[in-house]
């Protein structure tokens, strides 16, 4: 009978994801640092502990736009494993942030390892592609107004798994305009009318903070 080996470490899928160690990195970020840019080698994958990262493009035009706004549980940067040599955008961060950085090949030995981690990875894959079709969808066939509306109530996070947050980030209309495409008087304009009907609150401008979304802004956005 052969002797017994020592038992394979379990692997733990929230100590992998929140301790450094080889090619993990784990780093805080103020807000708006920018965490990669367009351009720069992708070499690596994120995993956002907490806080908010907008993920924005700039075309060989100069036209910005905003393509993604993330928030705690997301990975991004996923493009590297695609064969991606260079960031097609740039992420920065809109608040405070706790972000691991996993190295590409880190993360190519652990999907091929460890079922749990490839699991959670998958799942986030399709999670972000159905939302890259919601928006679609909504750049298509929804008004201003309601992709607007869609996008701070994506924000507060209702719609997803826990309670959602009444209170969102500082964000800009600018920002705002980018993510929906449309100029930045017709967001003031929606801004203002969602405030007067009671379906946002917030005292000074977006950018000083508390911005307080309501459940009722999800009229706007179910009413035909």
């Amino acid at each position: 009978m052969k002797p017994k080996g020592k038992p394979k470490p379990v692997f733990d899928l929230n100590v992998f994801l929140s301790k450094a160690n080889g090619g993990r990195t784990r780093v805080n970020f103020d807000e708006n640092q920018v965490i990669f840019s367009q351009g720069d080698p992708a070499d690596a994958i994120f995993y956002i502990h907490n806080g908010k990262v907008k993920l924005g493009v700039v075309s060989s035009q100069g036209k910005e736009a905003v393509v993604a706004i993330l928030g705690a549980g997301d990975f991004f940067g996923e493009g590297c494993l695609a064969g991606q040599p260079l960031r097609m955008g740039t992420a920065v961060s809109m608040s405070a942030c706790a972000i691991m950085r996993i190295g590409k090949t880190d993360v190519i030995r652990v999907l091929q390892e460890q079922p749990s981690f490839s699991e959670v990875f998958v799942a986030h894959l399709l999670s972000r592609n159905i939302r890259i079709e919601a928006d679609l969808v909504d750049q298509l066939f929804n008004s201003s107004e309601k992709r607007l509306a869609r996008v701070l109530l994506l924000l507060a996070n209702f719609g997803k798994e826990g309670t959602p947050q009444t209170v969102i980030p500082k964000i800009s209309q600018e920002t705002l305009a980018e993510i929906i495409g449309t100029t930045r008087s017709r967001v003031s304009f929606f801004m203002n009318r969602f405030r007067k009907l009671g379906f946002i609150h917030y005292n000074g401008g977006l950018q000083s903070g508390g911005l307080q979304i309501h459940s009722s802004l999800l009229n706007v956005v179910l009413h035909d």
